[in-house]
């Protein structure tokens, strides 16, 4: 029996579920959306978008028209009124409710059944939404009627009502383009008799529409149930339409990120993937052609790294051109080796150097224009030298995504820094959004409109021909050019976004970053360590943990990869260029006492100021081996002496047999025996083991005082290096 009833409910859902759809169909007849809109923005778009997810029937005036309305900052928007009248007037049917919003600052909260009931529930015949300030005629304040509870003020942005009675309203328009629509409306709403002849009130506690202008500490995201929801924390209330009004379009924006579910918790992003660009049917030369404009502007660490990305980037040489923008002497020769070994891949190359003595702004209007005026340019991917792109597909990706401008988000590791503002001050300057941290730690991933991006971001070119023809988008003082590039955009209405979709790579910081050496890169421990990691550390280094690539040769002697062939290269020829080395004597007033027992050929890390960075190298990759190999030691590195040694059968071939002054002691090998060198080695003489091919980059690891005496075997040609530490705990 029981089983019968659960089967009869099931079907009753079943067959209620298009009893609903069908409902919620009547009522979207019963109400038509009429909105003015001249050009297709991409706040209109978005407004399209919004009405479409709640099945809204919409009628857009205007098109193509010129717009003689105005703006934000001064009254107008009568051409608006102008345009309705005549549209109306062709209408017949009287029971049809229209509403008027506008569009580039509107998206939609919920649907036509909503929407209905609450106008229903006003008892009115129109109905306007309602604004806590007075605008645009403040002498006008005390004529407005008083309200129970709720907002005094009539926003002109948007109004529900019968057909006839808003024809009434309409038939006494008898203004210029120019002139004010809300100034105009609000005259009618003042004067009782014409109040209570169109039987006019307003939407006063925000249950219809919600004007953001004057209420936005009002108004916050209600995620509950799959569903976001703008919510009105004044009155309790969830308005069904959404109006950024006068100066709050961005705070629009950021709510139209979740708003009509375009992200939930549940789901997740809804929107990352429609109206996509796919290109992996394209033939190569079928693929879009993008400029790409990367500027170096201040001394910057890895700069060689980053054309190596640069090269790595999974797209078509052949549909790409570069713009190359370089301030600093310091990188004149890792950019002129980038385009010696490489810029023939590519389909064009224009080079803008130091002696060009040129200044970063008008080099990126330069890159702009470039891209403008070949009309087969179809993107600009701007790419600052201090990004670390890592993620070879990042310019597919962003292209994909067919937005007008797009960033991938990146930060600096560790930091809150990223390339995106997801707020702004009232002057124009960063602010933190409610969702910026989740962004940045990617607790909410999908596509963000945001205010301002900067450092890496793809731009159609087409904009460079319609709303960003400025010739010069960079300068405005007193702003930095990125912010003043921003600016011009959000000005013209286009969207900007980041996406936090893939991982795409960081930003490097270029504090501190110090340009006295031959390898600057060498001392980015600290400041980049990731990058540093990535380009001196062994590439099988992380597989020793798990217990792989660490040898025992000799008793309680461990062998392991440690540093990369450019480390061991950098370190050598850093000490070459240091040039210092020591006599070999057994005074060395460089060590506590000035002597030596041992004395080597040799170069200290203190003495070119690599004493800290190669402190923080053992700590980081040497102690967590430590103790994984002598169980229950536990180091901090305390470092007596670190070294980079030179042998040489004409200078010092070979080391007599000693003890280590140390607990431990790490010998790293930082050239290869064959190419650069015959003999060398190390033999432990209490065991008669010896390591007599040291291999590049890798790592010796033994007790220093009691049980390993040792010995430096003859290197009989070549020149051997290698990097000592003596370490205690």
């Amino acid at each position: 029996m029981k089983l019968c009833h659960l089967l009869f409910l099931v079907l009753l859902l079943v067959s209620l579920g298009p009893l609903r759809d069908c409902e919620e169909q009547q009522d979207g007849d019963k109400i038509l959306i009429v909105t003015v809109a001249t050009k297709e923005t991409d706040g209109f778009k978005r407004f399209m978008r919004s009405a479409k997810h709640f099945n809204y029937t919409v009628k857009v005036l205007g098109r193509g028209q010129k717009w003689e309305g105005g703006d934000d900052m001064f009254p107008g928007g009568g051409q608006k009124v102008r345009i309705l009248k005549a549209a109306l007037e062709t209408m017949k049917d009287e029971d049809k409710i229209i509403v008027f919003v506008d569009s580039y600052d509107v998206i939609f909260a919920s649907g036509p059944k909503e929407l209905l009931k609450k106008f229903m529930q006003a008892k009115h015949k129109v109905v306007f939404s309602s604004e806590t300030l007075i605008w645009p005629n403040r002498h006008l304040e005390d004529k407005h009627p008083h309200v129970r509870e709720g907002n005094r003020f009539l926003g002109s942005g948007g109004f529900i009502g019968y057909l006839p009675n808003i024809k009434e309203m309409l038939a006494e328009w008898a203004g210029e383009d120019s002139d004010s629509d809300q100034l105009f409306f609000t005259k009618i709403y003042i004067n009782p008799e014409k109040r209570e002849s169109i039987n006019i009130t307003l939407d006063s506690t925000c249950r219809l529409f919600q004007n953001l202008h004057g209420a936005l500490d009002e108004v916050v995201l209600k995620f509950e149930d799959g569903q976001v929801r703008a919510r009105n924390l004044q009155y309790d209330t969830l308005p069904v339409i959404i109006h950024g009004n006068g100066p709050t379009k961005l705070q629009l924006n950021y709510l139209g990120n979740y708003i009509p579910n375009a992200w939930t918790f549940e789901m997740g992003c809804t929107v990352c993937h429609d109206d996509l660009l796919p290109l992996e049917n394209l033939k190569e030369n079928e693929y879009p052609l993008v400029m790409i404009g990367i500027f170096i502007q201040q001394p910057t660490p890895f700069i060689s790294v980053f054309f190596e990305r640069l090269l790595k980037l999974q797209y078509p040489k052949n549909r790409l051109k570069l713009f190359i923008f370089n301030k600093e002497h310091h990188h004149e020769r890792e950019v002129s080796s980038f385009l010696q070994d490489h810029g023939s891949l590519y389909l064009d190359i224009r080079y803008i150097g130091p002696k060009d003595e040129m200044d970063g702004t008008t080099a990126r209007n330069k890159g702009f224009n470039l891209c403008r005026k070949e009309k087969d340019c179809d993107y600009f991917f701007s790419l600052d030298a201090d990004v670390a792109l890592t993620n070879e597909n990042t310019l597919k990706i962003l292209i994909e995504q067919n937005l007008p401008i797009v960033a991938p988000l990146l930060t600096r590791i560790g930091r809150l820094w990223s390339n995106f503002w997801g707020a702004l001050s009232a002057d124009g300057y960063y602010a933190r959004s409610e969702d910026y941290v989740d962004l940045v730690q990617g607790h909410r991933v999908g596509i963000w409109n945001v205010p301002y991006v900067t450092s890496v971001y793809l731009m159609k070119a087409s904009l460079l021909r319609s709303e960003l023809s400025d010739a010069d988008l960079f300068h405005s003082n007193p702003t930095e050019p990125d912010m003043a590039f921003c600016q011009h955009v959000r000005d013209k209405g286009v969207f900007m976004y980041v996406t936090n979709m893939e991982t795409f790579g960081r930003i490097l910081s270029t504090e501190n970053y110090q340009t006295s050496h031959l390898h600057n890169d060498l001392w980015q421990i600290f400041e980049n360590p990731e990058d540093w990691r990535e380009r001196y550390i062994h590439e099988n280094y992380t597989q020793i943990m798990g217990g792989k690539m660490i040898e025992t040769p000799c008793p309680d002697v461990y062998w392991f990869p440690v540093f990369s062939d450019i480390a061991c290269n950098h370190l050598i020829e850093e000490m070459e260029h240091f040039g210092k080395w020591s006599g070999g004597s057994n005074t060395d007033e460089r060590i506590t006492g000035g002597y030596e027992n041992v004395p080597t050929i040799d170069i200290h890390m203190k003495q070119i100021n690599f004493d800290k960075e190669w402190h923080r190298f053992l700590l980081d990759f040497i102690a967590p081996i430590t103790e994984k190999m002598y169980p229950g030691y536990h180091t901090k590195v305390h470092v007596g002496i670190a070294f980079v040694v030179r042998y040489k059968p004409d200078e010092q071939p070979l080391l007599r047999p000693h003890h280590d002054s140390s607990t431990f002691t790490i010998n790293i090998a930082l050239n290869q025996r064959g190419p650069d060198y015959e003999g060398g080695g190390c033999r432990f003489i209490r065991y008669d083991c010896a390591v007599e091919a040291p291999r590049k980059g890798w790592a010796l690891m033994h007790p220093g005082r009691l049980t390993h005496y040792h010995e430096g075997l003859p290197t009989t040609s070549g020149v051997r290096y290698i990097a000592v530490s003596f370490v205690d705990p």
